[in-house]
């Protein structure tokens, strides 16, 4: 279907030069400027679509004061014409910001490092200038002297940037850099106001040019210069953002991961952990240990679903409560219930729920109370005694699913001396080999029998439970792996 040629559209053809601009009440247009000065200005304040651009041939070659025969002979024949003008190489192209009553050109012709012109737009005030700014614009060019925009930024409270006055000088280009913070700026003064140029760079410009000594040698390298400059500044920034981002989430997840309280213990305690998500420290799954001062040991080891950083806070939350109620003195069915509306109250939708495991170790270290809500059971591990599951006929609800849930608390027995391991679905749902088979809960009790007959221990045999994982399911995890081993000797 033929696309109309918008009635603006004259405007980008005086830019790269292919046709003069009809001249409008505003002020006489650069057509009536000397021969080698810069195009003509934009006096309509419409912003040129860069999709348009195969129009702009066609149309100003037309009469001005008639759109209509330009309309119809851009359907038709002039379209492959101009379709081969806009596969051309991108020239440069700078936005001029500057306020010249006259119509008197500022800019001489300018032609970039290969030798290619570079395109001209005008903008006779910031209004005009934003529509004109779009992602092909290399540089601005702006006027210093043109007026500040009416809500001027700085004001007499302004903290000492204006001058007695709390006028503004450089208010005009505070405004531009908000209005392209991506682009590099030229800032045009007078060559008797050289200190108000050096401002200008140190405000954000990527310099400044004397108006009255403009060349097109000097103005095309300067251009150049600021582009490059902008580019570089650009990228030195977003690396150093990211190497500081990448530092601060380090130290925020390092410091949300917990710290055993162990103190006065003769337990060991080992844990591994592994998000799923791409360059993450902490998913969503969760843990801590704490001991209390009756000496019973509580640990705990939860799972939030889904993988993204909310999940991740919401599992930062149910761990902090659950230490802080297990050292007011909560256990069992009373401490899950409180999780369970810390969890109601924080999650961002209804959907969202958390499976947890909590155990709490008797003084003497030879039983244990089990409270499971929706989690696998733990395996326990001694001498002479293969690894097991501990048993989960009671296995509750996962937190957040049924409100007035109950879940009750299990005793175990332990022996003298054993090995306990706590961990999240994340090492069990891994695939093994190509097929869609998971290795599951007794693939996992196989291979830390195996382990632990090979003499592994502690974090030792942590590392290697993780890492055979990761091995059987090909590579990486999808989901996130939380591992806990509390280890007590005869």
């Amino acid at each position: 279907m033929p696309v109309p040629v918008p009635r603006q559209r004259a405007i980008p053809a005086v830019e790269c030069g292919q046709a003069p601009a009809a001249s409008q009440d505003r002020g006489p247009s650069t057509e009536q400027a000397p021969p080698g000065t810069t195009p003509a200005q934009d006096l309509s304040g419409r912003p040129e679509n860069p999709t348009q651009k195969r129009e702009k041939p066609t149309e100003n070659r037309e009469n001005t004061t008639n759109r209509t025969p330009a309309r119809a002979t851009d359907q038709h024949p002039a379209r492959p014409a101009d379709r081969r003008d806009n596969t051309a190489p991108a020239n440069l192209t700078v936005l001029l910001i500057e306020d010249d009553p006259g119509g008197s050109p500022i800019v001489p012709d300018l032609l970039d490092q290969a030798g290619k012109p570079i395109r001209i737009r005008t903008a006779r005030n910031l209004t005009e200038a934003g529509r004109l700014l779009t992602d092909d614009v290399h540089c601005i060019l702006l006027d210093l002297a043109l007026p500040a925009p009416a809500p001027a930024r700085a004001s007499g409270d302004d903290g000492g940037d204006g001058d007695a006055s709390g006028h503004d000088e450089l208010a005009v280009l505070r405004h531009v850099l908000e209005l392209a913070p991506r682009h590099a700026v030229l800032a045009l003064t007078s060559s008797s106001d050289a200190e108000r140029g050096a401002e200008a760079v140190a405000v954000g410009a990527q310099d400044y040019l004397f108006r009255d000594e403009l060349d097109g040698r000097l103005l095309s390298r300067a251009i150049r210069y600021a582009v490059e400059r902008k580019r570089s500044d650009s990228a030195e920034r977003r690396l150093a953002e990211g190497r500081l981002r990448a530092q601060e989430n380090r130290r925020l997840e390092r410091g949300l991961l917990p710290t055993p309280l162990l103190e006065g213990s003769p337990l060991r305690f080992a844990a591994r952990y592994r998000p799923g998500r791409s360059r993450a420290l902490l998913g969503g799954d969760f843990y801590d240990v704490v001991r209390t001062p009756d000496g019973t040991v509580h640990a705990m080891i939860g799972d939030v679903c889904g993988h993204g950083p909310d999940e991740a806070a919401l599992g930062v939350e149910l761990r902090i409560a659950w230490r802080a109620l297990t050292l007011a003195g909560l256990c069992g069915d009373q401490l899950l219930g409180t999780l369970q509306q810390v969890l109601e109250h924080e999650r961002a939708h209804d959907e969202i729920f958390a499976t947890l495991c909590a155990v709490d170790i008797a003084p003497d270290g030879r039983r244990a109370g089990l409270c499971l809500a929706g989690h696998p059971a733990p395996l326990i591990a001694g001498p002479g005694t293969p690894a097991r599951l501990l048993p989960y006929d009671n296995n509750g609800p996962a937190l957040g699913l049924l409100p007035g849930a109950r879940w009750p608390r299990m005793q175990v027995e332990l022996g003298a001396e054993w090995s306990l391991m706590l961990y999240t679905d994340g090492l069990i749902e891994g695939h093994v080999g190509e097929g869609r088979e998971r290795l599951g809960q007794d693939g996992m009790v196989e291979m830390v029998r195996r382990q632990i007959a090979e003499g592994l221990r502690g974090e030792q045999l942590l590392r290697a439970t993780v890492n055979e994982v990761r091995e059987l399911n090909g590579g990486e995890l999808a989901d996130d792996v939380a591992v806990v081993l509390l280890d007590r000797t005869a």
